[in-house]
């Protein structure tokens, strides 16, 4: 175990023995680090955090502190982080509000400089928050989805596997998978680059054309929408589109985009 001097670990804390601490970084008592973990100076990890094997918690960075909830009583809660995960320079990720819950990060993450993940938000595997992103309590996030930087997502929001949103938006809706959202929670087109890099088949992308050209450019509602979608028998990937949104509680991106929006972007990126 390589520990720096001047670090400070609790007692009660479980560190495997491959993990490095680095200068003045904080460990406080009750939490576990598995093998492999980087600790690098002047980081804080608080009681009741558990953080999975190779994971780096970079300088500054807090994880696992009291959430910013005005309600909190001081209960016993936790963050549960996954393996492989970067966090860097002044990140911070709260831990649940109320007893016995937590805040869940999977694997694979990446979070850049100053991103926020709020009390007991359930993050996936394979996702980027680029700098400055701020995720306020209890939002979901599915895997492989990328939140560029200095995006606002309100409470309870979920957002889908493989959507993209854009630098500076703001997100008060469900966002649904596969999408792509840029400015005041409006779906811009399908995230046609993610789902190629991600190796979906054409017959898949264009199953998500369809369903997408049903729920927000024809005539029908969405509960219309989806049993149309339904019943043309998609494949599994238009099918966790459907439930998605049927499971929606906060109702979902709108879509809204000018003429000549379409002029400028092309018309697959605008569809």
């Amino acid at each position: 175990m390589k520990i720096h001097p001047t670090a400070i670990v609790g007692k009660r804390s479980s560190i495997a023995p491959s993990v490095e601490v680095g200068p003045y970084a904080i460990i406080e008592d009750d939490v576990k680090i598995e093998k492999d973990v980087k600790v690098y100076g002047h980081a804080y990890v608080c009681q009741g955090t558990e953080i999975g094997e190779g994971t780096q918690i970079h300088m500054g960075a807090v994880v696992g502190h009291l959430p910013q909830d005005i309600d909190f009583e001081g209960r016993k809660s936790f963050l549960k982080i996954g393996k492989r995960n970067i966090i860097r320079e002044y990140v911070t990720i709260h831990r649940g509000t109320k007893e016995d819950t937590y805040t869940q990060i999977g694997n694979d993450n990446f979070f850049m400089a100053l991103s926020h993940v709020g009390h007991n938000c359930l993050i996936g595997d394979k996702i980027t928050l680029a700098n400055g992103v701020l995720l306020a309590g209890y939002v979901q996030v599915e895997d492989n989805v990328f939140i560029s930087g200095n995006v606002l997502v309100h409470q309870f929001c979920r957002i889908g596997r493989l959507a993209m949103i854009g630098g500076y938006t703001g997100v008060n809706k469900d966002v649904p998978p596969y999408m792509l959202v840029r400015g005041g929670s409006r779906i811009r087109s399908i995230n046609f680059i993610g789902l190629r890099r991600a190796g979906f088949t054409q017959e898949v992308i264009k199953e998500i054309k369809e369903a997408f050209r049903l729920i927000y450019r024809s005539d029908l509602n969405t509960n219309q929408a989806l049993e149309k979608i339904i019943e043309l028998v998609p494949g599994k990937e238009v099918m966790h589109l459907v439930d998605f949104i049927r499971a929606s509680k906060r109702g979902i991106c709108t879509h809204r985009i000018k003429a000549e929006e379409v002029e400028i972007m092309g018309e697959e990126s605008a569809f």
